[in-house]
């Protein structure tokens, strides 16, 4: 399936949002996920499917100030 990470294009055999986060290596409970702009709850992304050509972004807190 082929999809828009972080703006950087992907091929990946996942089909849901925590096997995509899993086979990225993104790891934590502090990320904040939105697929096609619409926000999707951690425990929400077992159970999300993705589909060819969904824009998935992965974000992670900053520290600093």
């Amino acid at each position: 399936m082929k999809l828009l990470v972080n703006g950087e294009a992907h091929e990946v055999a996942a089909t849901t949002l925590a096997e995509l986060l899993a086979a990225l290596d993104y790891e934590g409970d502090w990320l904040a996920t939105a697929v096609n702009s619409d926000l999707v709850h951690r425990v929400n992304r077992a159970e999300f499917r993705l589909s060819d050509g969904d824009r998935i972004e992965i974000l992670s807190p900053m520290q600093g100030g």
